[in-house]
């Protein structure tokens, strides 16, 4: 016997394929009310305006459609675990970025808010898979599709986006339901992580959902 494989190898279509109800999250991330924050919002006006205006608004949409089908929805919220945030991230403690625990600042945009017992992440890091344990909850979802939206498009968005991918997840970005500080840096973000998930509009994500049956 040879040194060659033997076996057939799996052949891929590319990343266009319907997305099962069942088998599909929406994972929203950092919509919270740090990100309307005055500091944040005048320093920052076209993520002002592409958020208010566009990505939650489309946003809204997409939880409605994922709703409707049954399909689970999970938030991650920049959150410390302790009041002085001591469990930061080293990033973060030199980022100055610092959410307390139980912050007011913690809690979902009411426009996009969870319903029921949908999950919400406390996260101190950009990457969700690497401060939380979202693989874990996913796994045990029984998830295989992440379609991703939410603050910052070239931040923690693309973070999620990168290593949910690394981890076999098959990756969707709800491109118009995100945003980032300048409108730029979120078309930049999107060229920039292209190569690691499918990229579309809330309308045509939305279209390639099925129903639960």
């Amino acid at each position: 016997m040879s040194g060659t494989a033997v076996g057939t190898l799996a052949q891929y279509e590319g990343r266009d394929r319907p997305l099962k109800a069942d088998r599909t999250a929406v994972l929203v991330v950092d919509a919270q009310n740090a990100e309307l924050e005055p500091a944040i919002l005048d320093k920052h006006p076209e993520f002002a305006t592409g958020m208010k205006e566009r990505a939650l608004p489309a946003m809204r949409k997409l939880l409605e459609a994922a709703r409707e089908r049954r399909v689970e929805v999970i938030y991650t919220v920049i959150e410390a675990l302790t009041r002085d945030g001591r469990d930061r991230s080293l990033d973060h403690k030199l980022s100055n970025i610092l959410v307390h625990k139980g912050s007011p600042l913690a809690q979902v945009i009411d426009e996009v808010a969870p319903v029921g017992d949908e999950i919400v992440l406390p996260k101190t890091s950009s990457g969700v898979f690497n401060s939380t344990n979202i693989d874990y909850v996913l796994r045990n979802l029984g998830i295989e599709n992440v379609i991703v939206t939410g603050f910052v498009t070239d931040q923690c968005v693309d973070m999620a986006i990168r290593d949910g991918a690394d981890r076999g997840y098959y990756m969707v970005c709800a491109q118009d339901a995100c945003a980032a500080y300048t409108r730029e840096r979120h078309e930049t973000a999107l060229r920039a992580f292209g190569g690691y998930c499918r990229i579309q509009n809330v309308e045509d994500v939305i279209g390639t959902l099925d129903s639960q049956s």
